[in-house]
């Protein structure tokens, strides 16, 4: 059985963790998300991916620390581990819908999502230092990033779960959803996005990576000096004539990305 099971749904891909028990990810299975990534990246009409893992129990509980005692080799891929949280040329947006655990690297790769939903049950954890271990699959660089530093050091260097309640209280969380609704909230954010100009979607999550620990002033001067190809790339592109022109004009409008 594939750990990965990827399903097309328009332009949205959606990507399953799928191995029971906890959906933990060893070296085989972040290559193949790497390369369900990639797919993802590299095919034009694909606008939004998701990624989810099966059962109700385990977002995923990280790193398979059982595979790692048996001498797994932990070559995760091009992506990094996970297939995600090193894919920085991505330019494309990516939802976690967190349906339990997400636990050590299950939590670092919804970190490297763009977007989280969650359901009531979920759970968010660093556990590495209890193990002697470090949250190195982005964990101690992102999560300063997005929570008050003195949560996130607290959850660091503790260990201590996060529920989706806290989570959604801190920002972290889009949106905390019951189990059942967990994959529609994720599809109907995926398609407000699919509706949108997609080289203007794309232009934004490279603006916000490439100026992200910038002044706005130095933010503008980059813009400005060309700093961001896929902003200058969407500015000039039939696409920005066609929105305003669909607006005048009262009709939804028609995208062709280019």
């Amino acid at each position: 059985m594939e750990a990965v099971r990827a399903e097309r749904r328009g332009s949205t891909l959606e990507l399953t963790l799928d191995r029971p028990k906890a959906n933990a990810i060893d070296a085989a299975t972040s290559r193949e998300l790497s390369r369900a990534f990639a797919k993802f990246r590299d095919e034009d009409d694909l606008r939004v991916a998701i990624v989810t893992g099966g059962g109700e129990r385990f977002f995923s509980a990280g790193w398979d620390l059982k595979a790692a005692a048996a001498g797994d080799t932990g070559e995760y891929g091009p992506g990094g581990f996970a297939g995600l949280t090193e894919m920085f040329d991505l330019d494309k947006p990516v939802i976690a819908a967190v349906n339990g655990w997400a636990a050590g690297g299950g939590f670092e790769l919804a970190l490297a999502c763009d977007l989280i939903v969650a359901t009531e049950e979920a759970r968010f954890a660093l556990p590495e230092v209890r193990r002697g271990l470090v949250p190195d699959a982005g964990g101690a660089l992102r999560l300063p990033k997005r929570l008050p530093r003195a949560v996130a050091m607290e959850l660091m260097l503790t260990g201590r779960p996060m529920s989706a309640e806290e989570a959604g209280r801190w920002g972290l969380v889009n949106r905390v959803v019951p189990a059942p609704g967990l994959l529609e909230s994720a599809r109907e954010l995926a398609g407000e996005i699919a509706e949108a100009g997609p080289l203007a979607v794309r232009a934004v999550k490279a603006i916000a990576a490439a100026t992200g620990e910038l002044p706005v002033k130095d933010g503008y001067a980059l813009l400005r000096s060309g700093g961001v190809p896929a902003y200058d790339r969407a500015s000039r592109s039939q696409d920005a004539r066609e929105g305003p022109r669909a607006f005048a004009e009262g009709r939804d409008p028609v995208w062709k990305g280019e």
